[in-house]
């Protein structure tokens, strides 16, 4: 098994670095735990999951052999062998030669693994990645000028020419399988407007958009938006924001700090992967994670909330302004052709590893 994320402790109360870090410990924790705490962190003593740990190199490489007593029975593999740090093309080229069972795919790049013979398993879109306005900024608190940037987005060419039409525009907070409700969000560019808007707004500000510096696709899209603001007479430029100062939205443990994000950026792209299939689930984890980081209108959403209240508060944040969904993406995995029973883990699922087994009969060279 191959990530490119870099675990530095599989210790629950150790916070992650990064959002990458955030998401692939908790893919592991999940495997060596067997209980979680109501927030979603890993409670009770390691190894007490599926597997439990045989060989740790922080950051590097790790061995998880299979728990014997395991409540839900022993997993049928004896152990995985997990690789860190490996970037997304070495992941790729090692499942073209059968070197790795499996490796998360980013999804720009799902067709192009596809194409080369890979064995590629997709989820239904389910991790948002949007713009959001930082609080605290004089510039973006004009809804004038946050209304001209999210009109001259286009999604269209960021999903088709960018992910490789491996994904789809995001206009609502959430995807229309889960809420229902997504059309009813628009998802359309409109440059022209967007232009007489901000020739309204004087003295026109010069805005700075941040992505994460080691995040590609961020990069990719970041750079797109720049090139939208452009054709609207909008004074946008991108920046790349290191991990040790950027914002974890993701499922880390630790705050988003705002004064840090001020510092370099009017606003920046975030990535939201959804908690749960259930709209009212996924929505309030959302409101928490961006709370820290600009102004939500409406008040916490309840897990009972009925789909009348969520599409409310979803209608009221996207109102707002201050929260621009993008596109949403889909979780791509590769397989090895000698992986069998492997299920697509839904929302807020953990990979189902303890389940999989390896036909021995597969030629694995």
């Amino acid at each position: 098994m191959e990530i490119g994320a870099i675990v530095h402790s599989l210790d629950p109360a150790v916070a992650a670095a990064n959002p990458e870090e955030a998401g692939a410990k908790a893919e592991l924790d999940a495997l060596l735990y067997d209980q979680h705490s109501e927030d979603g962190t890993f409670v009770g003593t390691a190894g007490s999951g599926a597997f439990r740990v045989s060989a740790w190199e922080a950051g590097k490489s790790a061995v998880f052999a299979a728990n014997e007593d395991y409540r839900e029975g022993r997993p049928f593999v004896d152990s995985i062998e997990i690789q860190m740090g490996r970037s997304a093309h070495d992941r790729m080229l090692d499942l073209e030669l059968n070197k790795a069972d499996f490796a998360q795919i980013p999804a720009e790049l799902a067709r192009q693994a596809a194409d080369r013979g890979v064995r590629v398993s997709a989820s239904r879109p389910n991790e948002l990645l949007a713009l959001v306005f930082l609080m605290g900024r004089g510039a973006t608190e004009n809804a004038r000028v946050r209304e001209a940037i999210a009109r001259c987005i286009n999604r269209a060419a960021i999903v088709n020419f960018i992910l490789q039409k491996e994904g789809e525009p995001a206009g609502g907070l959430l995807p229309q399988w889960s809420s229902g409700t997504a059309f009813l969000f628009s998802t359309e560019a409109d440059a022209r407007s967007a232009k007489e808007i901000w020739a309204q707004i004087s003295p026109s500000p010069k805005l700075v958009l941040g992505y994460d510096s080691a995040d590609a696709l961020e990069q990719s899209v970041a750079e797109r938006i720049v090139v939208d603001a452009k054709e609207a007479g909008i004074s946008l430029v991108s920046r790349a924001i290191p991990a040790s100062e950027k914002a974890n939205v993701h499922g880390g443990s630790e705050s988003p700090t705002p004064h840090n994000e001020a510092i370099h950026a009017d606003a920046r792209l975030v990535r939201l992967r959804m908690a749960s299939p259930l709209p009212s689930v996924s929505l309030a984890a959302f409101i928490d994670r961006l709370g820290p980081l600009a102004v939500i209108n409406g008040s916490p959403l309840p897990k009972s909330a009925s789909p009348e209240d969520v599409y409310d508060s979803e209608r009221s944040i996207i109102n707002g302004g201050s929260v621009v969904p993008l596109v949403w993406l889909p979780q791509v995995y590769g397989l090895s052709a000698r992986v069998r029973d492997w299920k697509q883990p839904a929302a807020g699922e953990s990979w189902p590893l303890a389940d999989v087994w390896l036909d021995s009969t597969t030629d694995a060279h």
